[in-house]
């Protein structure tokens, strides 16, 4: 994507978004945290099932160590890998009110130290919960990116690195979900939705897929 329609790409993504947020449903930051690190290779949806169900019994670390290790996994067990994320969540709480007077830290150093959570999941709490610049590289951006010739990478951490560099400032806080919205709903991984899109005349991607039953 050439650097001049970038600023007209994000300005048409946010005209049809003004205010984007995560689908997923929190109210704090540990309540992100947790909803956050239970959504790997999982839905939104699904997490957000358990969560309501979790959240109003346990939702502070020491609340979900007073819950302990069973009856945890018996509120996520609907989640994929539930017993391993469960585990982790133990000693992420047990970290958090050890080390951080039972509050989530604002730094990725502290954020990635904790059991269960890598760079994505720390740059969405940066990014949602503190409202920091920071762009999450799941495989919707990766694979918006790299289509779109936004920012071509072969690997997550480039990915976000040219897109550090290549989003202008004034998209940069909400650019994160843009674009997993726009690859979750849209720019879809087996057949891309291009009779949907509204950035099409931005986009590098030269085989564009015509509505079904449109012919070719």
């Amino acid at each position: 994507m050439k650097k001049d329609l970038i600023e007209p790409f994000f300005a048409t993504l946010r005209a049809a978004n003004p205010l984007p947020t995560t689908e997923l449903e929190f109210t704090t930051p540990f309540e992100l945290l947790t909803a956050v690190l239970l959504s790997a290779q999982a839905t939104d949806v699904g997490v957000n099932k358990a969560t309501r169900k979790l959240f109003p019994v346990a939702n502070t670390p020491q609340a979900i160590l007073d819950l302990g290790l069973e009856k945890l996994e018996d509120y996520i067990k609907t989640i994929g890998l539930y017993r391993t994320k469960a585990r982790n969540l133990m000693k992420t709480c047990e970290i958090l009110v050890r080390e951080h007077e039972g509050k989530v830290p604002r730094t990725t150093e502290a954020l990635e130290s904790l059991p269960g959570v890598g760079r994505k999941t720390a740059n969405v709490v940066l990014n949602v919960a503190f409202g920091e610049e920071t762009l999450a590289v799941d495989t919707h951006i990766f694979r918006v990116a790299n289509r779109t010739g936004l920012a071509p990478g072969k690997n997550p951490l480039e990915v976000e690195a040219a897109l550090m560099k290549r989003v202008p400032k004034d998209y940069l806080a909400d650019a994160h979900h843009w674009l997993i919205l726009h690859g979750r709903y849209v720019c879809v991984a087996r057949t891309p939705r291009c009779w949907e899109c509204a950035v099409i005349q931005y986009c590098d991607y030269k085989p564009k897929t015509p509505p079904p039953g449109a012919a070719r």
